[in-house]
């Protein structure tokens, strides 16, 4: 077997199991991963991630609607409108060139990885967040629905549109855009949160891969080892979180986090001198 298949599994395994540990979280190190040790462009492991990441997310969806937490409306809504910016980002993506994409990526990946680590800091010292006012999506209590609104609509649409437009030029599925978001923007629980966030990235990393599939700029030889090993990855995650502390999960993925885009902020820096 092809070693460049061997790796693709072994990295599938990691990423499937940091997104079970995290929460769909582990998505976002897809790229860089296969930048680092498949030697590929963002523009090449961009489509490989997304398949993962649609594979991974259509499995939690379906779960969420099973167990009717995902706000499925919300959740069409916002894929839409990101389906509808997937394509820039996928157009785009080639003709930019590699290194200001990487260094773009490396500063969202520290972004991510500072504010998921305050986020745990926070949660382990009891410390909540500030209270403001009220949201514009807010569930109706009586029917267990949003109650929609002219500016609930408006402020999902722009999350599912910088989610779109970001998966198709990065491959990242856009958790880290949508849960943020939903948490901003609505009063839902955590776990309808994350049942919805997956039902968005399902669809729109589902649509960004086929549309890189028809364009022919997605290595299939790649994608169905990487995208089959994350889902098995994803169901060992599941089965062990609930042992962990999630706040310790959360701060470990972090650094993580932190420690690869560093790695592949100064790589791409490096290529300029």
């Amino acid at each position: 077997m092809d070693y460049a298949i061997l790796i693709s599994l072994a990295l599938g395994i990691l990423v499937g199991l940091l997104m079970g540990l995290t929460g769909a979280g582990g998505g976002i190190l897809s790229v860089p991963l296969l930048i680092f040790f498949l030697h590929l462009s963002v523009a090449q492991a961009a489509p490989i991630a997304l398949c993962a990441i649609a594979l991974a997310a259509g499995l939690g969806s379906i779960l969420g609607l099973r167990n009717k937490i995902l706000r499925y409306k919300a959740a069409g809504l916002m894929a839409i409108v990101g389906l509808a910016f997937a394509p820039i980002g996928l157009w785009l993506a080639p003709k930019l060139p590699n290194t200001p994409l990487q260094i773009l990526f490396s500063c969202i990946l520290i972004f991510v990885g500072i504010r998921l680590y305050l986020q745990a800091l926070n949660e382990i010292r009891g410390i909540a967040p500030a209270k403001t006012k009220p949201p514009p999506c807010l569930m109706n209590p009586v029917a267990g629905k949003l109650q929609w609104t002219l500016p609930c609509a408006r402020a999902l649409m722009f999350a599912g549109s910088l989610a779109g437009f970001l998966s198709g030029l990065l491959g990242v599925g856009g958790g880290f855009i949508i849960v943020p978001a939903l948490k901003r923007y609505t009063n839902l629980p955590v776990r309808s949160i994350v049942s919805t966030s997956l039902g968005v990235l399902a669809i729109i990393s589902g649509g960004g891969a086929m549309l890189s599939a028809f364009a022919g700029t997605l290595d299939i030889e790649l994608a169905v080892p990487f995208a089959l090993a994350a889902l098995m990855g994803l169901v060992v995650g599941q089965a062990i979180v609930k042992e962990l502390d999630g706040s310790r999960i959360q701060q470990i993925f972090a650094v993580l986090t932190l420690i690869i885009a560093s790695g592949l902020l100064i790589q791409s820096i490096a290529h300029y001198f």
